[in-house]
């Protein structure tokens, strides 16, 4: 049971009808006024100096099981009677007659009442559900909660771990290096050719108001997999260098590309890494049914023009609810990709474990592609810069445990990075090292006076500590796309 601020455990179980205990944690506040025990209808034992209240808590047969709110009297405490009245349910736990006296957002921009509510329908229900995670309900003016959808909100160290947990528990496999960047990067490029014609034929599709046809993108998915398993530097190396002005394309296939690099990275089982990499495929995939104009604006938004800019969202869902053969996982993801860890996101507010794994990936993902891109309304970053902004966002925007690994897997100058070195010179990483991630191997491409080599060559710089000097070399910066004139999409030749 997760749940309300303040709560936390106390040592010992509630006890029942017998006198053993059930294995019930009890649940109470630092001032010990409150607390749930679980029993057999009217006869769990009350710890002493309690007093049962089971007012219209559910299992009123003397036989079945039940829970009990305690409350502790005499303590002078008059906030005592705050803490009785309201508790912090899941909506998935609303009931008709429950009185809604706080939402988990302010209630101005919604349509519900200031003072609160009581629900009188199950369309009020669905209304609460569509909007927020979970709400205070006040058991004094109206019906109270099934206990089993009650939430206490865990402290810092319980929430941490099990944030490490779930990450921890991703790993089903190692995926070890089989083919060399050089082996490796004309099948890239045959799995590349294979996904970019399936990206392009079915945006047109959507653009053209047809459905989303999943096999038109299931070949160029798994050509993309097979080569980003046997060597995920190849295909980055490709996916930077065959970059498009159409922000739409290229954001699908990046947020796709990192995805299965990162999910590879976790060690994710093959089918959960082509479900997480269509996710990146398919996050925006509800852009589609907004006007060209509107994404191409390069004025800031109205408060009017981000709510529709938002429902790019759910027209993503409409479209995958139309779509045969499309996992939940995938569905999720898209669903809660613009969610944030700290409760920040949209369209539900959710936070930290509340968003599903894949949607927290799938949302660090897209926002590190976006920023990496050039947009119709802003500039692109550099990869490292990129990073360093993912970084700056762990544990408020972004999960922690997920940016560090990401990091790990990305290094901080990643595969495809424009970077300019210590003496001088120019290049593009083409690879980086698990173990020596701030010398990754690099593609020279201008000498130290910017001027373009004749031949481009590679230098690796787990390798190569010294300039021709005898100077340290190291990577002095990380570049933007297009500084000093070099257009990575112009040096690659078939």
């Amino acid at each position: 049971m997760s749940g309300t601020a303040g709560y936390g455990q106390v040592a010992g179980t509630a006890m029942g009808a017998d006198g053993q205990r059930t294995g019930t944690p009890l649940r109470h506040s630092p001032t010990a006024c409150c607390a749930l025990v679980a029993g057999a209808g009217d006869h769990a034992r009350v710890p002493e100096g309690w007093a049962g209240d089971r007012g219209r808590w559910h299992g009123a047969r003397s036989k079945e099981p039940c829970f009990w709110l305690l409350l502790r009297g005499g303590q002078g405490d008059s906030s005592m009677t705050q803490l009785r009245q309201e508790f912090k349910i899941s909506v998935r736990g609303l009931e008709v007659d429950m009185f809604v006296a706080r939402l988990d957002r302010p209630w101005l921009g919604t349509s519900f009442p200031l003072q609160g509510f009581k629900i009188r329908s199950a369309q009020d229900i669905k209304a609460l559900q569509r909007l927020c995670s979970h709400v205070y309900v006040d058991t004094s003016s109206g019906r109270s909660p099934d206990p089993r959808f009650i939430e206490f909100d865990d402290d810092d160290q319980v929430r941490k771990a099990r944030a490490a947990h779930e990450v921890a528990e991703l790993r089903k496999t190692d995926w070890d290096i089989r083919s060399d960047f050089e082996t490796e990067l004309p099948l890239a490029q045959e799995a590349h050719e294979t996904l970019q014609r399936g990206i392009s034929e079915v945006m047109g599709d959507l653009q053209d108001g047809r459905d989303l046809d999943l096999q038109k993108l299931q070949d160029g998915v798994d050509a993309m997999i097979e080569s980003i398993t046997r060597n995920p530097s190849a295909f980055t190396w490709l996916k930077e260098l065959k970059r498009k002005d159409n922000y739409a394309y290229q954001h699908a296939l990046g947020s796709s590309v990192w995805a299965a690099t990162f999910g590879r990275h976790l060690g994710l089982e093959r089918s959960d890494l082509g479900d997480l990499a269509l996710a990146g495929l398919l996050c925006d995939v509800g852009k589609t049914r907004l006007s060209s104009e509107k994404l191409r604006q390069q004025h800031p938004l109205s408060a009017p023009e981000v709510d529709e800019m938002r429902g790019h969202v759910q027209h993503g869902l409409d479209i995958l609810a139309k779509t045969p053969g499309v996992s939940q996982k995938v569905i999720d993801a898209v669903a809660t990709h613009h969610e944030r860890y700290d409760g920040s996101g949209y369209p539900k507010g959710l936070r930290s474990s509340d968003i599903p794994m894949f949607g927290r990936v799938i949302g660090m993902i897209d926002s590190y592609d976006a920023m990496t891109s050039i947009r119709p309304y802003a500039v692109g970053r550099s990869p490292h810069q990129a990073v360093m902004e993912l970084y700056e966002g762990r544990d408020t925007l972004y999960q922690a445990e997920l940016v560090e690994q990401f990091i790990q897997a990305c290094g901080i100058y990643p595969t495809g990075s424009l970077v300019e070195l210590t003496d001088g010179r120019v290049g593009v990483v083409t690879a980086v090292h698990t173990l020596k991630r701030l010398r990754p191997s690099v593609m020279l491409l201008l000498d130290e006076n910017k001027a373009p080599l004749p031949e481009f060559r590679s230098l690796d710089m787990s390798e190569t500590r010294e300039d021709s000097s005898g100077q340290a070399l190291n990577v002095k910066c990380g570049l933007p796309p297009g500084a000093y004139g070099v257009d990575t999409a112009e040096l690659f030749l078939d």
